[in-house]
């Protein structure tokens, strides 16, 4: 998997400008607006997301230097151990309300372990303290919806995030989602009066809500 550098194309002795200057050349030439086919359109999106990303750590000296550091650790330390510790690592960052640096480690987990809905999940949460990053907290959000579809926890994250941003209509399909799979969870309850729609009718899952949050994939 390509490192941050090898994504924008620069070597680790990059200047900030060159850094800028391969970021503004890579997101005109591989925007996912300029790709009509649905399947280069989809590689597109998925480079554009890894390529902000990319910036988004180089593009500043603190996350630059945490990335740095990351990429010094031994080369044979397996991806999941490296996205654990970056994962741990993150939430005391967050609860610290050091948001900037929990997501730059947020980023390194997923960047290492993409298939883990758990740190989209998380990096969307950290993202939203950013008004900036609304947008890239959202697709975090939905990517972890998709990865794990049967986790409520996921959806009502979704849900309230576009709720806070004064999306009504697009929160309707997550919250929808949640109160199919947690219908008595005080939570969800309160996002779907929120939303105006009805009561779910299906029995909540064991352990409700609080449970699924902390519960490993």
């Amino acid at each position: 998997m390509a490192n941050y550098y090898e994504i924008l194309g620069v070597g680790r002795t990059a200047s900030a400008a060159e850094i800028r200057q391969a970021y503004m050349r890579l997101a005109k030439e591989r925007h996912p607006d300029r790709f009509h086919d649905p399947a280069e359109r989809a590689r597109a999106e998925s480079f554009f997301k890894e390529l902000t990303a990319a910036y988004n750590t180089l593009g500043n000296e603190r996350g630059r230097t945490g990335y740095d550091v990351s990429l010094s650790r031994p080369r044979d330390a397996p991806p999941a151990e490296i996205a654990k510790q970056a994962f741990a690592d993150a939430m005391l960052y967050y609860e610290k309300k050091d948001y900037h640096q929990a997501v730059e480690l947020l980023r390194t987990a997923v960047h290492h372990v993409p298939e883990d809905a758990r740190y989209h999940a998380a990096l969307g949460m950290a993202l939203a303290k950013n008004p900036h990053w609304v947008r890239e907290a959202i697709q975090s959000a939905e990517k972890a919806t998709q990865l794990q579809p049967k986790n409520p926890a996921f959806h009502v994250e979704l849900a309230e995030l576009l709720l806070s941003q004064g999306l009504k209509l697009r929160a309707r399909h997550p919250a929808e989602a949640a109160a199919r799979l947690a219908p008595h969870d005080p939570r969800v309850q309160q996002l779907i009066a929120d939303l105006g729609l009805g009561p779910g009718e299906e029995p909540p899952p064991e352990g409700g809500l609080r449970g699924l949050l902390r519960r490993k994939p």
